[in-house]
């Protein structure tokens, strides 16, 4: 009878059934009796700690916040190990100096030994703050600390032996800064006389310096130009202008407060040219708080803009012929220059047969003072420039090489022919101009900003 109660009962026993001892099954924990329609029923009485269900629950808890607090301690000990290997790469540093000084006390003055006493004591407290944040002793820590100890006695020592030395390095210093202020005075001597022309003209230029690439940052902005005001009104003596295009079209000016802003492309006033007074060419320049550019309907015009005002002025050279521009770019028939003596217009005519013609601007009336015939041809010249009352034409030695070859001064109607070179840094350019208020010449070289320095004879 016994038997099929057991295999009827069996797939319904709770597994946790399974874990209960064999003398629990036959100590009276388990009965059977007869059920109403006579079937057999077990009665099974298990204990409550049979299954420690409660304490299974805790254990797994328990896991987790020790798994928790695992995953913190190996962040702090990543920390911890990034942080060691800062300062033992500050040591190292450390331990190279103080070996230099113990090599050469002598050559050492006070503020060395100063500044690396404080240091140490910066280090060791960096040290005892990671210690406390690990909260533990470690020999490695003590290690540190003792090294740490051990080069704050060398360089109290090194001290000692430096005050000896002290009076010789000042009297060292002051001759060192004697020497220092001749060659200032040396420096002043030879900076350019800003303003004045007593000299007998151009010497040298310097290598080129190149600041960087145009505003727009694009290389195929080939035509157009950069500079300062060659005659600034109060308040803008640091400003610079630049504008350039993908042909000889000319469309539109940037104003900088200064280099800086030049160079961060960060205008604080542009000018887009209005329906009908779009320059053609691309040199011009900005004189006096105005914009001087040409403008080719008819051929010939010059055009100023007043930067204050937005007023635009025009003016009509007769005879100005077309056929005629510089060697690097196309439609280059008026060049607009400015120098310690004024305004000044250089251009070609079918009278001149393509050489240069150079006029002086007459800045109240917009109209041309005088005239004067050279002898460049136009065609043969990369640009042309005034200093000084002198015109400067430049022509190619080479891809990397140009040079000023020409002068033709107004002042005593005298042409000369130079060998004065200078380098590229590329090939071709489209503007090239003196300013005299720093005596540099500013080429927009490729879409480059570039500029030189002048050197004159002096007489």
């Amino acid at each position: 009878m016994m038997l099929p109660v057991v295999l009827l009962l069996m797939p319904i026993l709770s597994p946790a059934l399974a874990w209960i001892p064999l003398e629990d099954w036959e100590s009276g924990n388990v009965t059977a009796s007869v059920g109403e329609s006579g079937q057999c029923v077990c009665h099974v009485s298990v204990p409550d700690t049979t299954f420690p269900a409660d304490r299974v629950q805790n254990m797994q808890q328990v896991t987790k916040d020790l798994i928790l607090e695992v995953k913190i301690q190996v962040n702090k000990m990543v920390s911890y190990e990034s942080k060691m290997e800062i300062y033992l790469e500050q040591l190292m540093d450390l331990t190279v100096r103080v070996a230099m000084l113990a090599s050469s006390p002598d050559k050492y003055i006070k503020l060395d030994f100063e500044l690396l006493k404080t240091e140490l004591k910066e280090f060791e407290a960096l040290v005892s703050q990671l210690k406390g944040s690990i909260n533990a002793s470690s020999p490695m820590f003590d290690s540190l600390h003792a090294e740490i100890r051990n080069m704050t006695n060398i360089v109290n020592q090194l001290e000692t032996y430096d005050k000896s030395n002290l009076e010789v390095i000042r009297i060292e210093f002051g001759k060192l800064q004697k020497k220092l202020e001749q060659c200032q005075k040396d420096q002043e001597f030879t900076t350019p006389d800003i303003g004045n022309c007593n000299n007998t003209g151009i010497g040298t230029i310097s290598k080129p310096m190149v600041a960087q690439l145009n505003a727009h940052l694009n290389p195929s902005y080939q035509y157009g130009g950069w500079g300062k005001d060659s005659k600034p009104v109060r308040g803008y003596e640091s400003m610079y202008w630049y504008g350039a295009y993908t042909g000889a079209a000319v469309y539109d000016f940037y104003l900088y407060s200064n280099y800086d802003k030049l160079i961060l492309r960060s205008s604080f006033k542009s000018y887009h040219l209005q329906s009908g007074w779009e320059g053609n060419g691309n040199n011009y320049i900005v004189h006096g708080n105005t914009i001087y550019y040409p403008h080719n309907t008819p051929v010939g015009t010059m055009v100023k803009l007043n930067l204050t005002s937005s007023k635009y002025e025009y003016r009509v050279i007769p005879g100005v012929s077309q056929r005629f521009s510089y060697t690097y770019s196309p439609d280059q028939n008026l060049d607009f220059a400015a120098d310690e003596k004024g305004l000044w217009v250089m251009y070609a005519t079918e009278e001149s047969k393509g050489k240069i013609v150079l006029a002086k601007i007459d800045e109240k009336s917009f109209g041309i003072e005088k005239q004067w015939n050279t002898g460049v041809f136009m065609q043969l010249a990369g640009n042309a420039f005034m200093a000084c009352g002198v015109m400067y034409a430049t022509r190619s030695v080479d891809l990397n090489t140009e040079e000023i070859y020409y002068s033709f001064n107004t002042n005593t109607g005298e042409e000369k022919q130079h060998n004065i070179q200078f380098q590229k840094f590329q090939e071709k350019y489209t503007n090239l101009d003196y300013n005299p208020t720093d005596q540099k010449l500013y080429m927009y070289n490729t879409g480059y900003y570039v500029s030189y320095n002048t050197k004159f004879n002096k007489e």
